[in-house]
């Protein structure tokens, strides 16, 4: 396994969650993003994240990179976390732009550093199945010092709305090489690429923090660069806002569109069994969750403090709503 004092974790918390927002729209009107929601009653889903990152690493290398205007929620929600491990974006810029930011705190930390991206928005019903496979992802880094690992989830349904990871060949090593990325097929197509091995890609990513910044620099290396010089000005001259001033100028870039497609070469996956994943991305999967109803062992040692909205509670008022015709 890697070196455990060279493992990060980096819980990724600056989504909007756009596509759940009749769900996550409180009934004063707020609309409050997934991650600080919980799906039953209890702490929201960032702390299951959270749970995850710490039974790789400890706290002081658990990483979260949120939003400034959801300061409101992630405050209180990340409040164990040293203040230096939580990255705060000036606004949004894409997916990729929201890795690259903490992969360079990180990296500037430590330059030896590995890392597993964790989205803070997924349900896993079987928590000890990913668990398992993260650490068969971690255990690879020894010997893979230039791809990134890629965690594919055997799929239980069809869903033209996730995105898919064809498997190409074993690598000899535990994983397979990747043919080819598919998002959101329609859904002919999505039944087609089940038959042939298709897995569904959770966005969780294992690799060396170096490795992985080269994916950003072969498609984006300018950026790259740019947000380099902002932070080390930033540093040298606290209150000068220079990352900020740069967020300004910045384009919004997509990891997996914009960054992941055509570098297929530099990844592998790791195939995990069916556990109940979802990332509960539309109102149908969340339906979906709730009637599978609470994870098994759900309570864990940060099973403190509530999430600000229940999805639960939110589908049941707008079930009735929809009943009595408003």
């Amino acid at each position: 396994m890697a070196e455990q004092n060279t493992v990060w974790a980096l819980v990724l918390a600056a989504g909007e969650g756009s596509r759940l927002k009749s769900l996550t729209t409180a009934p004063s009107g707020t609309a409050v993003p997934k991650q600080f929601c919980s799906l039953f009653d209890g702490p929201p889903l960032l702390h299951e994240a959270l749970r995850r990152a710490h039974a790789l690493t400890q706290e002081a290398r658990t990483c979260a990179v949120v939003a400034e205007q959801h300061r409101q929620w992630w405050s209180h929600a990340l409040a164990t976390l040293p203040a230096e491990n939580i990255i705060v974006q000036p606004r949004n810029r894409g997916t990729a732009i929201g890795i690259v930011l903490p992969l360079l705190h990180i990296l500037a930390r430590d330059p030896r550093a590995h890392v597993v991206l964790l989205p803070s928005d997924h349900l896993v019903q079987q928590e000890s199945v990913l668990a398992e496979s993260l650490g068969d992802a971690l255990a690879q880094l020894q010997w893979r010092t230039r791809e990134a690992l890629l965690i594919g989830i055997e799929p239980e349904e069809a869903d033209p709305e996730l995105g898919y990871i064809v498997p190409g060949e074993g690598d000899g090593r535990g994983a397979m090489t990747v043919a080819r990325f598919v998002e959101k097929p329609p859904l002919a197509q999505t039944r087609e690429l089940i038959r042939a091995g298709a897995l569904w890609n959770a966005f969780i990513v294992v690799s060396s923090a170096a490795a992985l910044l080269e994916l950003f620099q072969a498609r984006i290396a300018p950026i790259v660069t740019a947000m380099q010089t902002a932070i080390a000005y930033d540093l040298q001259h606290p209150g000068e806002g220079a990352l900020t001033a740069l967020y300004e100028e910045l384009p919004s870039v997509d990891f997996s569109r914009d960054i992941v497609a055509g570098q297929e070469d530099s990844f592998r996956v790791l195939a995990v069994p069916k556990c109940g994943w979802s990332d509960l991305g539309t109102p149908q999967r969340v339906e979906e969750a709730l009637r599978k109803g609470p994870r098994p062992g759900a309570s864990s040692r940060l099973r403190s403090g509530v999430a600000f909205l229940s999805l639960a509670a939110q589908h049941h008022r707008l079930h009735m709503l929809q009943g009595a015709g408003v």
